[in-house]
């Protein structure tokens, strides 16, 4: 039977999930297999409805995993503040946060593209994805999306329990269709949300 995660909640945490650890592998001076390290999650709270926390960060491809050089590149772009929702030539992990949603709720799922092909893995609660097309599809635990620069928006199909995403970004070619060049486009989402997902970590 498989055991139920009963970690408390990571200390900024919005969400009453369980926490995170984040552990980073290398090599030690034999050529050995070692960690790097082991950290617990660390949340940008956008709204009151969604929390981010990035677990990791390429900005080259491939990457460079000689002399720790890709720890240093992620640990220098979170300290800049300078990450948005994707990073220009590498990717990102991150995990996310939804809370309830009722009609009242203050915060809609918002429809947004980036210039990105993403993988969106769901591993707590359930998920809505929505289409601009108008297209709906639920989302359950273990269930993914491959999605391919289209503009879409995500939502918690519970009023009362809060789910949880994991999504890697790769970034990608601006897509051609419809006869246009499609690429991020975040307008449609309020203006505290459009500045947080600029750039999460100012």
């Amino acid at each position: 039977m498989a055991s139920s995660n009963t970690t408390p909640p990571n200390p900024d945490q919005l969400s009453p999930l369980p926490g995170v650890q984040r552990l980073i592998t290398t090599h030690n001076d034999s050529g050995l297999a070692t960690f790097h390290s082991a950290t617990p999650g660390q949340w940008k709270h956008l709204t009151e409805a969604m929390a981010f926390n990035v677990i990791y960060t390429s900005s080259v491809t491939p990457p460079n995993l000689n002399a720790d050089a890709d720890i240093q590149a992620h640990e220098s772009l979170i300290s800049s503040g300078k990450l948005g929702l994707v990073n220009p030539h590498g990717s990102v992990c991150r995990m996310v946060d939804f809370a309830p949603l009722t009609p009242e709720s203050k915060l809609q799922p918002v429809m947004h593209r980036t210039q990105s092909l993403d993988y969106g893995i769901v591993v707590a609660g359930e998920i809505q994805l929505e289409l601009d097309s108008g297209e709906k599809r639920i989302m359950r635990v273990g269930d993914v999306a491959v999605q391919r620069g289209t503009m879409h928006a995500w939502r918690n199909t519970s009023s009362t329990e809060w789910a949880r995403m994991v999504f890697v970004l790769i970034e990608s070619e601006k897509v051609n269709a419809g006869g246009k060049q499609l690429g991020t486009d975040l307008e449609g989402a309020p203006e505290e949300l459009r500045d947080g997902l600029k750039g999460e970590h100012k």
